[in-house]
């Protein structure tokens, strides 16, 4: 049975590993965002159970549970944090095609930054409201905004810069890396203010959208490719379609006048083509109208031989 991509949304890290001794930065992790949990339980208990009176015990026990939780995240958060700064002082991050290969630098700590980032983006994603993902994509060097509504579609963490009011769609991938065949590539990926991108687009690494666009459905795009300003784009690879004028100024009036329009339309039509019965007929009326019909059809028929 496949998971359902609503399990699947959010930031996401390469499950590329290079050498398997990077496994040890899950366990560190893992432990040390468990042990402030362990010890805040411990504390909770000494306070608050009581062998005679265990009622409010079990009473604020969903309320720890949930500090327990954010608590796991901020540390996770923190020391991952932490190790990348160590890690990127080592070898600084950078664009550019690089080989496949162990024996590649580039590579080798591209992986080591997608495992460090692995375990606080998969934990954080588990929480229900989405200003956690925000603070992984903060915290990770990702440019965005509260304001943007990333959470629908798979969003890379690193080399990717958002501008405001930016929509993507569900399932959409956001991506600044690609591998082909032996290459890796990584270009960083630029996304103005007001952009929406549709369910289950791709955005490949290097591209620019610029402001007031619109990916459509089951589009993508080409790397290093540039989408510009105010254009809807469709298709793989994406090419402009028409003028983007959702966000042009007046557009509530034009709608509202649109609509006002077509109630005249639907008014008009109904007065030509419709017949409505204004009073109620009587029943030789309803006889002589059924008569006159059937005449009517009687000579069409003789008519038509």
């Amino acid at each position: 049975m496949s998971v359902p991509t609503s399990m699947l949304v959010g930031p996401f890290n390469s499950l590329v590993l290079v050498k398997k001794r990077y496994l040890i930065f899950y366990i560190i992790l893992i432990w040390i965002s468990i042990i402030p949990a362990v010890l805040e339980f411990w504390f909770y208990w000494q306070i608050f159970w009581n062998y005679e009176r265990p009622i409010f015990f079990f009473i604020y026990l969903p309320f720890l549970g949930f500090i327990i939780y954010l608590t796991m995240v901020f540390s996770a958060l923190i020391f991952a944090k932490i190790l990348l700064v160590i890690v990127n002082a080592i070898h600084k991050p950078r664009e550019g095609i690089f080989l496949r290969e162990p024996s590649d630098k580039d590579y080798r700590y591209w992986s080591l930054r997608n495992v460090i980032r692995r375990w606080p983006t998969w934990l954080a994603h588990k929480f229900p409201f989405p200003f956690l993902d925000n603070i992984c994509f903060k915290m990770f060097g990702v440019k965005t905004t509260f304001s943007n509504s990333l959470f629908e579609g798979w969003v890379e963490s690193e080399f990717i810069e958002f501008g405001k009011n930016v929509v993507v769609g569900q399932a959409a991938i956001i991506q600044s890396t690609l591998i082909i065949g032996n290459l890796l590539i990584i270009r960083k990926t630029k996304i103005e203010d007001n952009v929406r991108i549709g369910a289950h687009c791709i955005v490949m690494p290097g591209t620019h959208i610029g402001k007031n666009c619109i990916l459509n459905t089951w589009s993508a795009t080409m790397v290093g490719q540039d989408l510009e300003e105010g254009w809807v784009y469709i298709g793989g690879p994406a090419q402009k379609f028409k003028k983007n004028r959702f966000f042009e100024e007046g557009i509530e009036d034009k709608i509202a006048k649109r609509e006002e329009d077509l109630e005249a339309l639907a008014k008009k039509y109904d007065q030509q083509y419709v017949k409505r019965e204004v009073e109620h007929l009587t029943y030789k009326e309803r006889k002589r109208i059924k008569k006159e019909k059937m005449e009517q059809e009687k000579r069409r028929l003789q008519q038509a031989v």
